[in-house]
């Protein structure tokens, strides 16, 4: 099917592949799309970047080309607020459409990269992205594969309970916010976490509609849990006294308002001393005081899943134990958890 012909022959015939122009620490890119016609002018150049001979491909039926083979798959992986581009040097890009929780199935995505010539390759699940972002590429690795190949990958996808990649819009919801601590409710100092729980909620298009104050005491902790339930609350933040230390009352006041905790406690560095807990169907979330110093923290993990709809569990919690300690670099490849951001 691929016949190969001196550079010098192939005047008039039509590329089927990119080709690729690499200067060392200057430039990598196309050099000649797929689809151009080849011209005496271009033997030079061609020669320059070490093609002496070109391919020339005669596909026969029940094989599929890259490009092609690149675009069904990357329909059949395509969830639900992600679209996909065309084919650029044999690889297809699925980007999101707008922000929210991306969502990759990591048993499926093995299942497909175990098929012959199939590679695709996502950013890690349940993480934060922006519109626009990159989440996931996708090409086989010879030129052309065979269809049977693509047909196993598409009836996979079909069969599955949900896409391989998606992407859950965050809901826009009314948080209610509870600053907990007698140096604060006093006055003796001024509070800097209740902005900063402010800005991250807005980033993630949900707004903090009431703040109340309270000192360490769990009766007042309990009527601003209520009072927020009462005014419409969809979820509530507690910030404070959330460690063990005997005068640290936060998940004590919780827990008598009657909630169900579901987690006290994340094996997560930074982020150990957090709380899940559920009350009249709303999440309620106390968020320890490293939430306040460090980029990266359980917060970052938790909350974006919670705005996305999800149901998080104690098991999911437990799960954060591999990968739950945050390295403290400038990029990783959980880029928006924020840990490594």
């Amino acid at each position: 099917m691929v016949e190969i012909i001196d550079v010098e022959q192939a005047v008039g015939r039509v590329l089927f592949h990119d080709i690729t122009r690499i200067v060392p620490g200057e430039f990598k890119g196309r050099a000649f799309k797929k689809g151009h016609q080849i011209t005496s002018e271009d033997i030079p150049q061609l020669k320059d970047i070490g093609k002496n001979r070109i391919y020339v491909l005669n596909l026969e039926d029940g094989y599929i080309h890259e490009d092609d083979a690149a675009k069904r798959i990357a329909k059949a992986i395509c969830g639900p607020d992600l679209r996909y581009a065309e084919p650029d040097q044999g690889k297809v890009e699925l980007t999101a459409e707008k922000s929210g929780l991306l969502k990759v199935d990591t048993q499926l995505l093995q299942q497909l990269n175990a098929l012959p010539d199939v590679t695709i390759a996502t950013l890690h699940t349940d993480q934060t992205v922006e519109t626009g972002k990159t989440v996931a590429g996708t090409r086989i690795i010879p030129l052309f594969t065979e269809e049977e190949h693509l047909l196993h990958l598409e009836e996979l996808c079909r069969n599955h309970h949900q896409p391989l990649v998606s992407l859950r819009p965050f809901q826009s919801l009314k948080i209610g916010q509870i600053t907990t601590g007698n140096e604060i409710f006093y006055g003796r100092i001024p509070d800097r976490f209740g902005p900063l729980v402010k800005k991250k909620f807005e980033a993630w298009g949900s707004e903090v509609f009431a703040q109340h104050y309270v000192p360490d005491q769990v009766p007042a902790m309990v009527e601003a849990i209520g009072k927020l339930l009462d005014d419409g609350a969809e979820m509530i933040v507690l910030t404070g006294g959330m460690s063990v230390d005997p005068d640290d009352l936060t998940p004590a006041g919780i827990r008598a308002s009657g909630a169900k905790v579901i987690s006290y406690g994340a094996p997560t560095y930074p982020g150990a001393m957090f709380m899940l807990a559920e009350l009249r169907g709303v999440p309620m979330v106390g968020l320890p005081g490293c939430a306040m110093y460090h980029k990266a923290t359980i917060v970052e993990l938790i909350i974006p899943r919670l705005l996305a709809g999800e149901t998080v569990t104690r098991q999911d919690i437990v799960a954060l134990g591999h990968g739950g300690l945050c390295a403290s670099c400038k990029a990783c490849h959980y880029p928006d958890c924020g840990f490594g951001k």
